[in-house]
């Protein structure tokens, strides 16, 4: 199986030469990498520019953002199965290959995914990402528990229900998810890891988590959800608790730059 592998950035000369190098070090052969940024200033081009003999396709010029960015790069993947990654974060060695064998071990399984590390700005794990099964039910009811940096794919189901909404700036994988999840089941290997997800102050993690819940509300109505559902009741305590969990996250952070 071909994997094609997507990586949107906009400056991120600082993270993503790292990030490159965890999908090009990787030890499955049939492999497809495609970075889509959107004109870069910061040198993030100068380092693509020194592995594109390894890329499949690679493009910088302005564009409507990370989504925009997915959706560009998807459109030209030749890949049996689809992941992305995002330039500031990184696969763990074998990641590739674990989830292909998963994939063609289990022909039933729509998407595959793994543990996925927080790490900090240096690439210290500083936490774990609370990754659990979940499916379609529980996707509607608000427990996503997929760390996208660890998930894959099948092409074929993303060819049905392809591509992203380019009106979500953060939920536009937890939309992906439903999407996927009423076309075939999900697989969650708990005993493997294969991602790490760093956390930084300018990363949409931090900054721009306020808009995330109301996006995957977003999902729930348009699918003809109630207002008086779990995923309503969870975005109401979040909203409550946001100020707290951003503090723990900022501390946690501080803690291990020091």
């Amino acid at each position: 199986m071909r994997v094609s592998i997507v990586t949107p950035s906009f400056n991120q000369a600082r993270y993503i030469e790292t990030t490159i190098r965890s999908v090009l070090d990787q030890d499955y052969p049939s492999l497809e990498y495609i970075i889509v940024d959107g004109g870069s200033t910061d040198g993030s081009v100068d380092v693509i520019e020194r592995h594109t003999d390894k890329l499949a396709w690679w493009v910088s010029e302005k564009d409507n953002g990370q989504t925009d960015a997915l959706n560009k790069g998807f459109a030209r993947a030749q890949g049996d199965i689809l992941a992305w990654l995002n330039s500031d974060d990184t696969y763990q060695p074998g990641a590739i290959a674990a989830a292909v064998k998963y994939l063609e071990e289990h022909p039933e399984v729509g998407m595959v995914y793994a543990n996925t590390n927080f790490i900090d700005d240096n690439g210290r794990a500083i936490g774990l990402f609370p990754a659990a099964q979940t499916d379609l039910r529980r996707l509607r009811q608000g427990y996503v528990h997929i760390p996208q940096q660890a998930a894959f794919f099948r092409a074929e189901l993303w060819r049905q229900v392809g591509p992203l909404d380019p009106d979500f700036y953060f939920a536009m994988d937890y939309d992906l998810w439903v999407r996927l999840a009423r076309l075939a089941p999900f697989a969650y290997l708990a005993d493997q890891t294969w991602a790490n997800f760093r956390l930084h102050n300018s990363g949409k993690t931090i900054a721009a988590d306020d808009r995330c819940w109301p996006e995957m509300l977003k999902v729930h109505y348009r699918d003809g959800g109630s207002f008086f559902a779990p995923i309503v009741a969870k975005y109401y305590l979040r909203k409550l608790i946001a100020p707290l969990l951003n503090w723990r996250r900022q501390q946690k952070m501080q803690k291990f730059a020091q």
